[in-house]
């Protein structure tokens, strides 16, 4: 429609977004998407933190503290901002996100990245199979209820380095023991990302103009994305092809490391009963599972197609970042994050 052109938009339209915050700055996701930001430098960049936060932003960044138990302190932080992204651990009090998206609508914020880096969670039978995946639908349509603002999903797959060297609950690899579990016969592949990747896909996103010019303007838009998901990724591969990396970084043969099998689906479902009796350990090993389940629903590369060429994306090497999860998991610093 003509009216979808930023040249069809009254006097003062502007047609990028200029103001971003992010809570989460300094956070494990949250400080590759900043650092992307400041390195394209078109935006200003404001931290949204706790009051009394004591976490350390890099030079150039804002910081707004808030109380989350008090609606106008939100309200007023997100005042004049255009995009909110919001980046939280998986066991972080549920309604703090709420009460973000009441804010950014009450505040006018137009875009919010919800909580929702991962799974593509446009696959229904692929959310409901995991619940810590499909409660994020709420808060998606709580957006779309409030009308004041449109939601943008990142799926991105698991995270490369975190995934594979944050132990066996994950990818199934213990680095340290030199063992591994392969679900099935651990061919099956899936898409993930790097922590590198994810924030350059977040703030290139973000640096698309909101509409294009006119009629003959064919490049990508925020807009293409309102309320659906932006697909990137990193890497295709099996756990078999993550083995292979491992080997050639690490110098190892496969006799120096104890290969096992596991059924994905028995797998899954022991997730799921230890997580019910409480053992979060029990929700990592029935998520990662779910994504290598024969159906294929893991990689979103194959079943969507991915945006990382509208949005500008690299291709990475695998083998370095094998070496960087190999790293993590041999100084311990994975261990911090469960």
């Amino acid at each position: 429609m003509a009216d979808q052109y930023a040249s069809k938009q009254p006097e003062g339209f502007k047609n990028h977004v200029e103001n971003v915050a992010i809570v989460g700055a300094a956070g494990v996701s949250g400080k590759y998407i900043v650092e992307e930001l400041l390195r394209i430098g078109k935006q200003k960049v404001t931290a949204i933190t706790r009051q009394g936060g004591t976490a350390q932003m890099p030079a150039g960044v804002e910081v707004k503290k808030v109380n989350y138990d008090d609606r106008s302190s939100l309200t007023e932080a997100l005042r004049g901002q255009d995009a909110l992204i919001i980046t939280m651990g998986a066991r972080a009090p549920p309604e703090q996100q709420t009460k973000l998206i009441e804010a950014a609508a009450a505040a006018g914020v137009a875009w919010v990245i919800p909580n929702e880096f991962g799974n593509d969670n446009a696959n229904e039978t692929l959310r409901k199979d995991v619940l810590i995946n499909d409660v994020k639908t709420k808060y998606r349509d709580l957006i779309e209820m409030l009308g004041k603002s449109s939601w943008i999903g990142i799926a991105c797959g698991f995270w490369y380095e975190f995934s594979l060297g944050g132990g066996p609950d994950r990818y199934g690899f213990d680095i340290k023991n030199r063992s591994v579990t392969f679900f099935d016969e651990g061919t099956q592949p899936l898409t993930t990302s790097t922590w590198a990747q994810n924030g350059r896909g977040v703030a290139n996103l973000l640096n698309l103009k909101i509409l294009r010019d006119d009629e003959n303007d064919k490049s990508p838009c925020l807009s293409d994305f309102k309320n659906r998901f932006a697909y990137i990724g990193s890497f295709v591969v099996s756990q078999q092809d993550m083995l292979d990396s491992v080997l050639r970084v690490t110098g190892t043969e496969p006799k120096d490391w104890k290969i096992s099998h596991e059924p994905s689906k028995e797998r899954y479902q022991k997730g799921l009963e230890d997580f019910q009796k409480g053992n979060w350990l029990g929700m990592y090993r029935a998520l990662y599972t779910r994504m290598f389940f024969p159906d294929g629903s893991g990689n979103h590369a194959a079943t969507r197609g991915l945006d990382n060429d509208k949005l500008g994306l690299p291709k990475e090497n695998l083998d370095e970042f094998t070496g960087i999860a190999v790293r993590m998991a041999l100084d311990g610093s994975l261990e911090q994050y469960g």
